[in-house]
């Protein structure tokens, strides 16, 4: 994923696309799922490599059936896993998550802001 600032996105098809690109579906299907998000805090809580029975313990779903949850957080490059012996330590990629949701609120910052109305930093709740 590229960094974009609002110069370099030289139309409205432009920035729909790069948008678009971000909003990958792979990424938001690792992150769709109640119990993938259960098992990345889990693994966030736990603050370093852990194996599948490891993060496990926060989900009432098998330990096979965590291990294909894991595998899809990691084929979205969302945790990394490596392998020790017959044991796989996942750990979370920080930085592609951060990175990607920056890029993502800078995408929607360039494009989907209406130039002609001014962002209010009140919420509808507040309007008299």
């Amino acid at each position: 994923m590229t960094q974009m600032s609002k110069s370099s996105c030289p139309s409205p098809e432009a920035c729909c696309e790069t948008l678009s690109d971000l909003l990958a579906p792979r990424f938001f299907k690792a992150l769709g799922d109640g119990n993938r998000i259960a098992l990345l805090a889990r693994l966030a809580s736990l603050c370093r490599p852990c194996t599948v029975s490891e993060i496990a313990c926060c989900c009432p779903v098998d330990l096979s059936v965590v291990s294909r949850h894991l595998a899809l957080l990691r084929d979205a490059g969302i945790v990394r896993s490596e392998r020790h012996g017959k044991e796989v330590h996942y750990t979370v990629r920080y930085d592609v998550l951060a990175r990607t949701f920056r890029e993502i609120a800078d995408a929607i910052d360039a494009c989907c802001v209406n130039p002609s109305t001014p962002v209010s930093k009140e919420t509808d709740h507040e309007r008299p």
